[in-house]
């Protein structure tokens, strides 16, 4: 009776260690699928980016450098991406593509700003419809993001909440998912200052 007993409770304990487990891979899975939708879109704006330039080539050809300043932000992050799509969970990869992923964004700034001086740019089909594609896709990459931030932060409060620490290093899951956080939603974050 005393052996029944035990290999039940040995049965409920693996059963328990199992279910800590599998909850552990559902959580990672969903991060790392998160990721892949940041990725898609990620992918579509880059896409775009060298469309919006060569449309801009024919109206500013004064602003090669702007121009080239765009392209090579835009290789940098596509490269970034990249490693960061490799393995989603390396907070070193997620921090290189969020500090390339601000240099396009500071690019991309420069060249909007530029843009301002040409009123034909501005007026052009072309140009107004991949601006418009592109603010779309940037609210995607928004939403994307947010979603695997909520991921991530979801992986790393199970994985380090009382009982899954005690096994989450066993199981491969030593370390915390990485958040992805562009600089410039910090700057958006905050209180523009007026003053008079």
């Amino acid at each position: 009776m005393e052996l029944v007993i035990i290999l039940i409770v040995l049965a409920l304990l693996a059963f328990w260690v199992a279910r800590i487990y599998n909850q552990l891979v559902e959580l990672k899975n969903r991060h790392e699928n998160g990721f892949s939708q940041i990725e898609i879109q990620l992918k579509r704006r880059y896409d775009l980016i060298p469309n919006l330039v060569e449309t801009a080539k024919a109206y500013m050809s004064h602003e090669r450098e702007t121009l080239e300043a765009v392209i090579s932000a835009r290789n940098d992050a596509a490269a970034g991406l990249a490693a960061a799509a490799g393995n989603p969970g390396d907070a070193n990869a997620i921090k290189e593509l969020a500090g390339a992923e601000g240099i396009l964004s500071g690019a991309m700034s420069r060249f909007n700003v530029t843009m301002e001086a040409y009123p034909d740019l501005k007026a052009s089909a072309n140009m107004t419809q991949l601006s418009e594609e592109l603010t779309t896709t940037e609210n995607k990459v928004a939403f994307a993001r947010q979603a695997f931030n909520d991921q991530v932060t979801e992986f790393n409060t199970y994985r380090s909440s009382f009982p899954p620490v005690l096994f989450a290093s066993t199981f491969g899951f030593g370390n915390d998912a990485a958040l992805l956080e562009f600089e410039d939603s910090q700057e958006i974050q905050a209180a523009p200052k007026v003053s008079f």
